[in-house]
């Protein structure tokens, strides 16, 4: 049929015109070498760049000028990898590059291009690029049945985007999150194609309003690029964790957050007034219940304008800091880019005298309403405006702040629009660019800006800095929140495949508002909405002024006691946690994971959209319904471990688990290491010493493996090696076990100074522990080292002060 993607099939389209309006590339008249991984393209009407940035990652780049321009987006880190080998084989039909894993194939009568393995097994394949008289160009590419879709980052819906279709162009969107929005406060245009067990990346570097549609064609997707250049990468893998890798090698990973940062936060809009703030503060400790951060919204300041305090409400804001931070709690101010026009306020007056500001290409000052009414936006593409912004914030960390949360940074503006006039143009250090081609870089340059004054001020401790909008990049600068949902059922449940992709797409630190930001919560949704929240990478309750209060104490007793249970969990897994997110700045691998990443071949998984994995061992399985205290769980193969009860699961299958309004379903696997600590109240409070080492055993002839990583938690010295990094084997037999560890590197003063290894579930009874006491149960907790058993649990637990040259600990049965 003729309105299928058939219609535009190579073979149909070698003409040079498409249509009346349309073009394609064309016959392809030379090819030539332009530099050591650079090959140029000239064809009928269109020259294309090759670029190869590793062995698995060339970029093609389409030009309509006979100049070639390589320059990237601000998302894009400067190249620091190149192919180890390439090699060129070119014939009066094709043009062939390899590498040392893959293979680019051009055919040049059509310019129709594949990317393969080396055996010619292709895994992406372009059949055609057209464009219009404006500019917009649209890729075509192949997709077959058994295609899933995974990444796009922020984006509403299932797991799986197959069938879907998505914009990138960073929107305000308060109105509800429906799957049928497709555009949201993130862009992230970076697509897994998986196919079969492999997988490939597509990132297209393009900050305009660009479109993925994996809905319109049974056998293609497209890809297209409204304004700007079609710019785009292709990633091989085969496996997600190769693709999710080597696309963060591309685009960069965050760093290691201050502990701080990944605790429990408190936030609504807003928290009126230095009295309201002390109270809650002070309610936090008297009810035992964690807390490390409480947010400033927008009333805090002088009618809306950024870099001030309302002086009625926040009469002495450095003592309120100062008391807060006695308690173990820190301030997390709003900062919005929208400055007030008034010819009064120091902020305009050195953005107006220095030109920091956007405007027309006219000259005339762009100004548009937001909070403190009409109001002018910073330049961020230029460096020289980002370091002006930067600076700007001594006035909250002078006060003794560490972090800020970047908002309406899409930029939103209160006009039909919703942002910035499109012909607004950005200076961008001498490139210039309209907003209509740059829009979606806006939110992260002011993120970069942001970050980059605090650790420059906060004197070598680390910052903190939580975004709306973002493009790809904006993780090494920014955590993401997923913006204004509301106090639904729904919502609760979309923020599991939503913030999955964010993770998949490079952005490991996110989360959505706990409990909901609009509507109103329930005592029934804010529970289960807290017990499941508490396993995001950011754990952060939110909520709209006119909404019922949904502090963990707002529904009464039963409720409070089961969310200070829950919160607290955090905070006892604060080791496993916190060591996840030092992967995430190794290898870009996210922190909460859908079960696809580790499960790639299970079919069961592709679309799996209601539980999730804390890190690669703990299955997360919440309630996500009202009135309800059972629920199907899946468990993929393996052996699996109720967290509460202990009980035994054969994986591969589906259970019923019992969840009463106590209980969310948590599931451990056989085979794995769960460090725990004792319970603190903030990240930063002294544990009691010890070291918990959960290892959930297999059976006989068992072997588990784990990497401990330790730091301060709060400053830039492990950049220095001031870091401990620990691989730790233990090893259980028929009739005995053994506990080894050494140190890959050991330089830091560990405040867990004894370890606690509890052997769940052991295979044998032990009767000795080479150099250690045998104490009751109840002695060990009290003693410096030793072991006992605990027959009723089944439980061996020896307790031993680490040695910095490693050792081993042989246990016989």
């Amino acid at each position: 049929m003729e309105d299928s993607s058939a219609a535009i099939h190579p073979d149909k389209t070698q003409m040079a015109t498409v249509g009346a309006n349309m073009r394609n590339i064309g016959k392809v008249s030379s090819f030539s070498k332009v530099s050591d991984y650079v090959y140029r393209v000239d064809a009928q009407n269109a020259n294309i760049a090759l670029s190869f940035v590793s062995d698995d990652i060339v970029r093609i780049k389409i030009f309509f000028t006979s100049e070639f321009d390589l320059k990237t987006t601000a998302g894009v880190l400067p190249q620091r990898t190149a192919p180890t080998q390439l090699n060129v084989n070119e014939t009066e039909e094709s043009i062939i590059i390899r590498t040392a894993t893959m293979q680019v194939v051009m055919a040049k009568e059509n310019f129709t291009l594949e990317v393969q393995d080396l055996e010619g097994g292709k895994f992406y394949s372009q059949n055609n690029v057209i464009w219009d008289n404006r500019g917009a160009v649209t890729a075509f590419n192949s997709m077959d049945s058994e295609a899933h879709f995974y990444g796009l980052g922020e984006k509403t819906s299932f797991l799986d985007k197959r069938g879907e279709r998505y914009e990138m162009w960073n929107s305000d969107i308060f109105a509800p999150h429906v799957p049928e929005i497709e555009a949201l406060y993130e862009s992230i245009p970076f697509l897994l194609h998986y196919n079969r067990g492999n997988v490939y990346g597509l990132f297209l570097d393009n900050p305009g309003k660009t479109t993925f549609d994996m809905r319109t064609h049974a056998d293609m997707y497209t890809v297209k690029a409204d304004t700007g250049s079609m710019d785009y990468y292709i990633i091989n893998g085969p496996q997600l964790k190769d693709v999710v890798k080597r696309y963060t090698d591309l685009t960069g990973r965050m760093s290691i957050p201050p502990k701080w940062s990944i605790g429990y936060h408190q936030s609504r809009y807003s928290y009126m007034s230095q009295e309201e703030v002390m109270d809650l503060a002070r309610t936090f400790r008297e009810k035992n219940i964690p807390c490390d951060v409480i947010y400033l919204d927008i009333h805090y300041m002088d009618e809306y304008r950024v870099f001030t305090f309302d002086k009625t409400r926040f009469p002495n804001p450095q003592q309120m800091m100062k008391d807060l931070r006695e308690m173990g709690i820190r301030i997390v101010p709003i900062v919005d880019p929208g400055v007030k026009q008034d010819p009064r306020y120091p902020i305009y007056q050195e953005g107006i005298a220095n030109d920091y500001f956007c405007k027309k290409i006219e000259g005339d000052l762009f100004i548009g309403p937001v909070w403190p009414g009409q109001s002018a936006f910073p330049d961020f593409t230029e460096d020289e405006v980002g370091r002006w912004w930067a600076d700007k914030h001594r006035f909250y960390t002078d006060m003794g702040i560490q972090g800020v949360w970047n908002d309406m940074n899409e930029p939103a503006v209160f006009v039909e629009s919703k942002t910035m006039d499109l012909d607004v143009v950005h200076r961008n250090n001498g490139d210039m660019k309209t907003h209509e081609e740059l829009h979606n870089l806006y939110g992260m340059l002011m993120s970069k800006a942001t970050y980059e004054g605090l650790r420059e001020q906060l004197a070598g401790d680390r910052p903190f800095v939580l975004t709306r909008a973002g493009y790809s990049g904006v993780q090494r600068y920014a955590a993401v929140w997923t913006g204004d949902n509301r106090s639904f059922w729904e919502h609760m449940a979309m923020a599991m495949p939503m913030c999955l992709n964010l993770g998949l797409s490079g952005i490991p630190f996110t989360g959505p508002d706990i409990g909901g930001f609009a509507h109103h919560t329930t005592a029934d949704l804010l529970t289960r909405w807290t017990q499941m929240g508490v396993f995001f990478p950011y754990c952060r309750n939110h909520s709209v002024l006119d909404s019922v209060r949904q502090e963990p104490w707002s529904f009464g007793p039963e409720v409070e006691t089961v969310l200070r249970e829950y919160i607290g969990l955090r905070y006892k897994l604060m080791p496993l946690l916190y060591n996840l997110f030092y992967e995430a700045s190794q290898t870009g691998m996210p922190v909460m994971r859908p079960l696809l990443l580790e499960y790639p071949h299970d079919k069961n998984v592709f679309n799996l959209s209601d539980q999730f994995l804390f890190g690669s061992d703990m299955l997360i399985a919440p309630i996500i319904r009202p009135d309800t205290d059972h629920r199907s769980v899946y468990l993929p193969e393996g052996v699996w471990y109720d967290y509460w009860t202990g009980e035994k699961f054969t994986g591969g299958k589906h259970i019923l688990a019992y969840a009463p309004m106590h209980v969310m379903p948590i599931y451990v696997k056989a085979g794995s290491v769960i460090p725990e600590q004792s319970l603190q109240q903030y990240a930063d409070q002294p544990t009691d010493g010890v070291l918990r080492l959960n290892v959930y055993g297999v059976g006989a002839e068992a072997s588990y493996r784990h990497e401990l990583y330790e730091d301060d938690g709060r400053t830039f010295a492990y950049e220095q090696g001031a870091y401990n990094l620990v691989r730790l084997n233990m090893e259980e037999g028929a009739a005995e076990a053994a506990i080894s560890y050494e140190y890959a590197h050991k330089g830091y003063e560990s405040e867990h100074r004894t370890w606690l290894v509890r052997f769940k579930f052991a295979a044998f009874q032990p009767t000795a522990v080479e150099g250690l006491e045998q104490l009751s149960v109840s002695q060990i907790g009290a003693a410096d080292a030793g072991w006992a058993f605990d027959e009723a649990a089944g439980e061996l637990l020896v307790k031993f002060a680490p040695n910095a040259a490693g050792g081993t600990l042989r246990i016989r049965g």
